[in-house]
């Protein structure tokens, strides 16, 4: 396989050829493609994949990860992107909340925050291992 010019931690250009609930398949080049988990499309949460990528799209992604044996290629491209300044805005809005509410609105932000958190960590973990699962099944 060609896997062996690309580098972990290297910036390209690809192709999206696949887009699939759980990620997009992007060419690198003729031969070698790889994934962008849905975690990996952008910095915020990404409920559908399909308002952010479509097949032919031109993307920059990062070499996340080469799999040893199966070549398999981790890509993101979120990596390629700065990341908006939330904790500014975050900041700004508590104090607005806790003027008009009360401190309990604060507590329950930062609740649902933390829980929107670990629920981005367990449907990413959920995909890996489904996609995982699929790649097995079909062998």
């Amino acid at each position: 396989m060609a896997v062996t010019q690309f580098e972990v931690g290297s910036i390209v250009e690809g192709k999206v050829t696949g887009v699939k609930p759980f990620g997009a398949f992007v060419a690198l080049d003729n031969d070698t493609q790889g994934l962008v988990h849905i975690s990996e499309v952008a910095h915020g949460y990404v409920k559908d994949i399909h308002d952010e990528l479509s097949v032919g799209d031109e993307v920059k992604v990062k070499v996340k990860s080469i799999e040893e044996g199966s070549g398999k290629i981790s890509l993101s491209i979120r990596a390629t992107q700065e990341a908006p300044q939330k904790e500014e805005r975050r900041s700004n809005n508590r104090p607005q909340q806790n003027n008009s509410g009360g401190g309990n609105k604060k507590e329950q932000n930062q609740g649902f925050n933390t829980l929107e958190d670990k629920l981005k960590d367990w449907l990413k973990q959920s995909n890996e291992i489904q996609a995982d699962l699929n790649k097995r099944a079909r062998k």
